[in-house]
Parts: structure tokens; C-alpha cells; sequence
């Protein structure tokens, strides 16, 4: 069998110590991996891996949280996890990013989008989601001139992100990755041609077999978001690594009562055709 983990982040600091040999353990096991930028430096590195193996891809663009210098609590039960993240503050850099995103082994642009669960008391809000809007909008007119997908990352702006999808439209499409909304939402990205991806999220419970029951697999990609988001029955404290996007696509046919092979199957078609791999 072979996998996709459509979105990691082997280029974070994380594994800083054994990225490489991270890497090429997913390899060996038969899995392919993107490694997606949040920021130029990240993003840089992502490249560098995708030069260094093949089987492994990159992704570049600037996660929303890190266009605020502050640094970002994350701890939600939702995702089962206590993440602190150190935002830069970075400024988009038309030049910089136009040069990576030329890139052979540049599957994909991302990760962009909006997030507005990460502000705090003293944030100027409505100025902080204007600017991850424009900078959006900038880096989806990047994956047009380019010719590549979008990576999409999402948190409490599901319809902002829709309607700038619809009045910005990206030519080939995309990936809305770790997607935690209802099954209605997740059609209404469908619709615009954009596939789910899923991670260790859907194993923390039953929360999420509606909205897995409810999609058809050919719209489902996988994904671990490594380092975060650590699968179940792993311990929540295990660092996250590709590898275990088998465990995601073991959950997804368990709750659509089908092989882990046609989810593999079909999951890396997906991921495939849509990044051009």
C-alpha cells in the first residue's frame, strides 16, 4: 500500500535533530510526504527537503497566525493537543515567494487562509482579519500565475474563506486541510472542487464518523499535520510523524466499513491528481 500525507511539517523545529531520518522512514513504509511552509524560513526548508528525497514534496506560503508577532496559545480540547507557537509577524514578499513557489518540487501553495480563533484581548481584530484576507488574496493570485493548488488552513472563518473563494477563484483548486466542520460545510467546499483533508483529529472520538459517512472518499485526502495532532491510541504526548497517517486512513475505513487498502488507494489518487504528483 501506498499513502500521502498530504500535509506535514518534517521542516519545522520539531525535527530538527532527526528530520531527515523521519523523513525517510516514511519513505520506507511506503509513504509520500508534503511538507508544507507557515512562514519563509519553513518554507525554504520544505523545499530543501523535496530536493534532498524523492517522495517528498513542499508546499510554501504563510500560515495566517504568523502575520501577528505574538506568540499563540493553542489549547483546545477539540484538537486534543497544547500547542505554543512564536508568530514572526511576516510580511508578505511578492519576489521571495514568487521564486519558491517556481519551484519543481513546489507542489502546492500554502499554508494560507484565515484563523480567527487565535486572537486575544488587545488584538485589533477587525484590522488582523482584513490583513490575513488581503495577504490570502495575494497568495491565491501567486498559486494562479503559478499554476498550483492551494493548501487551505481554516479556523472559525469557514464562510469569510468560502466567499473569498467564490470572488477569487483558485484555477486548480485545492486541499482545505485538518477540517473540523460539519459535513454540510464541507459539501459546500466540494462544490467549488476542493478536497477535505483529514487527520488524527477523526480518531479522537466519534465526533467527526457523520462527517467521514457523509463524504464521498474520492473528495478525502489524508494527512497527519505532524508534529501536532498525534493520532489515536497513540499517547497525545507522541510526537506526530507521517508514518501514522495509516492510522488515519484505518479510522476513515473502520467508520465507512471498507478495506484500508481502497482508502489508501483511493485517498493517493487524490492527493496525486490534484498536486501533480
Amino acid at each position: 500500500m501506498q499513502f500521502i500525507d498530504s500535509h506535514a511539517h518534517v521542516n519545522f523545529n520539531a525535527y530538527k535533530n532527526d528530520g531527515e531520518e523521519v523523513l525517510k522512514e516514511a519513505l520506507n513504509k511506503g509513504v509520500l510526504v508534503v511538507n508544507v511552509g507557515s512562514q519563509y524560513s519553513t518554507s525554504q526548508r520544505a523545499v530543501k527537503y523535496a530536493h534532498k528525497l524523492k517522495g517528498v514534496y513542499a508546499a510554501v506560503g504563510i500560515h495566517p497566525i504568523h502575520l501577528n508577532k505574538k506568540t499563540v496559545h493553542i489549547d483546545s480540547d477539540e484538537l486534543d493537543s497544547t500547542i505554543e507557537i512564536e508568530a514572526n509577524g511576516e510580511d508578505y514578499d511578492a519576489e521571495k515567494y514568487l521564486e519558491l513557489a517556481r519551484n519543481e518540487k513546489v507542489v502546492a501553495i500554502g499554508e494560507i487562509g484565515l484563523d480567527y480563533h487565535h486572537f486575544t484581548e488587545g488584538d485589533d481584530v477587525e484590522f488582523l482579519k482584513n490583513k490575513q484576507k488581503e495577504v490570502f488574496i495575494k497568495f491565491i493570485e501567486l498559486a494562479n500565475s503559478v499554476g498550483k493548488p492551494v493548501m487551505l488552513h481554516c479556523w472559525d472563518a469557514y464562510d469569510d474563506l468560502l466567499e473569498i473563494l467564490e470572488k477569487h477563484p483558485v484555477k486548480k483548486k485545492g486541499i482545505l486541510h485538518s477540517f473540523i466542520g460539519s459535513y454540510k460545510t464541507a459539501n459546500k467546499f466540494i462544490e467549488l472542487g476542493y478536497k477535505i483533508g483529514l487527520n488524527g483529529i477523526v480518531t479522537y472520538g466519534e465526533g467527526y464518523d457523520r462527517l467521514i459517512k457523509e463524504i464521498d472518499l474520492k473528495n478525502i485526502v489524508i494527512e497527519t499535520d505532524c508534529p501536532y495532532l498525534t493520532p489515536r491510541p497513540l499517547e497525545r504526548e507522541k510526537r506526530n510523524e507521517p508514518v501514522f497517517v495509516k492510522i488515519v486512513a484505518e479510522k476513515i475505513a473502520v467508520v465507512k466499513e471498507i478495506s484500508v487498502e481502497e482508502v489508501a488507494e483511493i485517498t493517493t489518487k487524490n492527493s496525486k491528481d490534484l498536486l501533480g504528483i
